[in-house]
């Protein structure tokens, strides 16, 4: 029962994704594009995706089992740190220049053609090599004080 959940939910989302244009390189980077020529049909996506989510995550905090049995997980406490800012910004930057993130660049693989492809390789690349580079990041930020306890909005709690 879990993988055809997975399965499905996996398909509704893809199909959410190719229906609401985000798998258009095109469309996304005329979105991110706020002091040129910004396309804003995407922010009913981000609507029509946040807002459900904060019922439901408002409705999942009160349970101890998931729908399908399992125990819900845990609550990490909200930390910003290095780690975290410096992977937003690179998500960040590769999202404004290639206009994919992970899930549409997993999307557009069978039409995306080979800058698809080198994305998603990279991106690969990229996961492969956090590991090996988190040492050095970590020796980098010695001394620092960059991590700082963020408090959840109130509707998550």
């Amino acid at each position: 029962m879990r993988n055809l959940s997975a399965f499905l939910s996996g398909g509704l989302f893809g199909a959410g994704l190719l229906i609401a244009g985000m798998v258009d390189t095109v469309k996304v980077q005329g979105w991110l594009d706020v002091f040129g020529n910004w396309d804003p049909q995407l922010a009913f996506v981000l609507g029509g995706a946040v807002l459900p989510m904060i019922i439901v995550w408002r409705l999942a905090a009160r349970r101890e089992l998931s729908l399908l049995g399992s125990p819900m997980p845990k609550r990490f406490p909200p930390v910003v740190d290095r780690e975290l800012v410096l992977g937003s910004l690179l998500f960040g930057a590769g999202w404004g220049i290639a206009g994919l993130c992970p899930g549409p660049a997993l999307g557009s693989l069978t039409f995306g053609g080979w800058g698809g492809v080198l994305f998603v390789l990279s991106m690969v690349a990229g996961m492969a090599l956090t590991p090996s580079l988190r040492p050095i990041l970590k020796r980098l930020g010695r001394g620092s004080n960059l991590a700082l306890q963020a408090e959840a909005p109130e509707v998550l709690r």
